[in-house]
């Protein structure tokens, strides 16, 4: 991506962190790691690690500078022993052996003082036969990144991704020495990180160390108010005869919950609806990301399409929802992708449950059927505009229904809407529907 460099690009590192999470969607899987460089990388990396539901650390690296010339670096060390010498460099610099160890002792022993500080103590995320994604706020030299990049290598990486908002235009793996560098955007007049955002003050080891431990609870606990939900937990969902597993996010004074029905070969771990649920999280609406089928039901690709029992679930759950205390005053609405939007939507119409809202991304509400025209929740309808034929069975499902409808159109997208900006733009759309039926609604 290509840009000129005339407007502030990010607010800031988070926001950058999020937008950078949203093109690493297609990444996810449970071989990732995520790491970042301390100390701006690491917001941005937690943004990643969270959308992607990977774990993360960072990677410390102390650069080995030349005695006579400390700026130049003739290599790098990191934790667990890992060491990368550039020879050449060395050499050329007249740097006898003896004194390239008098310089590791240095830099070793504040690469350990600065681990303990930022990790309090805890073991680094092991990253042998990993897929490594290296995470900074911008490249500027790219030495950093690229000592970094050949640490994870010295650690094990099976792979290494070196990614960040912004960089020099001609930047490439081999600078880096990644498989793979990512930029969101590459400016052609480019001269220093900073440019791109609004806020780049200077971040904390105090703020790197919290972040960490963030991501290793798993939990919102100790999060800046305003900035991350309250409450955080794997549960059980008894729904008629069978337990689902879920995950339920309660921001502090939500007003309403969705759920998110996900569609045919999915499940609560999808980190397309990951990504959207954290987007309704900052806006404080509470989520549970649940799995309408078990481990055995799954195999049998015809429940998959089973509109009535993947309604039926739905029903269950939101039965479920109300019985807890903490979510049983809470206005409930459903977000459906695919066939899960055609449950969504079944659901939606039965007469003894009331639903505030429903959002449909790509979703196929034609498998409704007869019940559109039961659907009484105010309903946006989701589809990329170059998903030509989901958008026509769109377009026919509104004309059936009675209820509020919108139907939005992501330029550019298509059904998995993985093209650059497009879940954003339906993480933005979403946000403001649930917004107005969920929050703005009167009670």
């Amino acid at each position: 991506m290509s840009a000129a460099m005339d407007k502030v690009l990010f607010r800031d590192r988070s926001e950058a962190g999020r937008r950078l999470a949203e093109r690493l969607l297609g990444l996810a899987g449970p071989r990732v790691v995520v790491v970042g460089l301390p100390r701006g990388g690491v917001p941005v990396a937690y943004e990643v690690a969270d959308a992607l539901g990977a774990p993360l650390d960072v990677i410390v690296v102390r650069k080995l500078g030349v005695p006579h010339q400390p700026e130049l670096a003739m290599g790098a060390i990191g934790e667990d022993g890992a060491r990368v010498v550039n020879e050449r460099v060395r050499r050329l610099s007249g740097v006898a052996p003896e004194q390239l160890e008098e310089v590791e002792r240095g830099e070793r022993a504040e690469l350990v003082r600065r681990c303990q500080q930022l990790r309090g103590g805890h073991r680094p995320v092991a990253l042998t036969g990993r897929i490594v994604l290296v995470i900074d706020d911008g490249i500027a030299t790219g030495a950093t990144a690229r000592a970094a990049c050949q640490v994870a290598r010295a650690r094990g990486a099976a792979r290494v991704v070196f990614a960040a908002p912004v960089g020099p235009a001609r930047v490439t793996p081999a600078d880096l020495d990644a498989d793979e560098v990512i930029c969101l955007a590459q400016p052609a007049a480019y001269h220093s990180v900073g440019q791109a955002y609004l806020d780049f003050r200077p971040t904390s080891d105090q703020e790197v160390a919290r972040l960490l431990a963030l991501a290793a609870t798993g939990s919102a606990a100790g999060a800046a108010p305003g900035d991350r939900p309250t409450h955080e937990a794997e549960v059980v969902v008894t729904a008629g005869p069978v337990q689902l597993p879920g995950h339920l996010t309660l921001p502090q004074h939500s007003p309403g919950v969705v759920v998110f029905a996900h569609g045919s070969g999915s499940s609560r771990h999808s980190p397309r609806n990951r990504f959207v649920a954290a987007a309704l999280n900052t806006h404080g609406i509470a989520t549970l990301l649940v799995d309408l089928l078990t481990p055995d039901e799954e195999a049998d690709r015809r429940l998959v399409f089973d509109i009535d029992l993947l309604a039926e679930r739905l029903l269950g759950i939101t039965r479920w929802l109300g019985e807890q205390p903490e979510t049983a005053a809470l206005r409930v609405g459903y977000f459906g992708a695919s066939t899960g939007a055609a449950a969504a939507l079944w659901a939606a119409a039965e007469p003894s449950t009331r639903i505030a809202a429903v959002v449909s991304r790509g979703g196929r509400p034609d498998l409704a059927g007869p019940r559109l025209t039961g659907v009484r929740a105010p309903t946006l309808l989701i589809v990329g505009g170059h998903d030509t034929q989901v958008l026509g069975l769109n377009r026919d499902a509104q004309a059936q229904m009675t209820c509020p409808t919108r139907l939005d159109i992501v330029p550019g997208a298509t059904h998995l809407f993985a093209e650059p900006g497009a879940l954003a733009a339906v993480a933005e759309l979403a946000a403001g529907w649930f917004a107005d039926y969920l929050i703005n609604a009167p009670a």
